[in-house]
């Protein structure tokens, strides 16, 4: 998903929210942003900048530490011990007023996630963990099957709605 400087400037003048977080950091990745990406995972996914403050001012990543901060974010989201289920993301690296950033799309997920074993959600701009509410739990497991039908069972289909090439494969 190809996003233009004038969009980027855009989100950065809009501040952090639901769907937007700036992590800063200029060489290694901070672990919270993993907390991130769970929650937009479990909620209606978003946008994660990374080497911006939280005022909005860019602080660009050290151009050195890029190729190796982008390895190490895709590694740690593909370790089941991170990020279970594991998942594919894509992370890009924006030029931005002479700096580099990381953009890291998160889509929403039909499945719920936990980050080191924990259930984060978003709230705001703000990532909770909500592993010890039962209420909460509960409550994102049942928008995530309201909204995704993959594991719905339609007990009224009939092997005559469905074409005979799909029951063959």
């Amino acid at each position: 998903m190809e996003v233009s400087i004038q969009q980027m400037h855009e989100l950065i003048r809009q501040g952090e929210g639901i769907s937007t977080e700036f992590k800063t950091f200029r060489n290694k990745i901070n672990r919270d942003v993993y907390e991130t990406v769970c929650a937009f995972l479990n909620r209606h996914g978003g946008t994660i900048l990374l080497g911006v403050q939280d005022d909005g001012i860019v602080q660009g990543i050290e151009q050195d530490a890029v190729t190796q901060i982008k390895k190490d974010f895709v590694t740690a989201i593909n370790n089941p011990l991170k990020l279970t289920p594991p998942t594919y993301l894509s992370v890009d690296v924006v030029e931005l007023d002479g700096k580099s950033l990381l953009r890291i799309y998160v889509p929403e997920s039909s499945q719920v996630h936990r980050c080191n074993g924990r259930i984060y959600d978003r709230n705001e701009d703000g990532d909770l963990d909500i592993t010890d509410h039962t209420a909460l739990v509960a409550h994102l497991y049942q928008r995530k099957q309201a909204t995704f039908s993959e594991h719905k069972v339609f007990s009224y289909v009939q092997d005559d709605d469905v074409p005979q090439k799909i029951l063959i494969s």
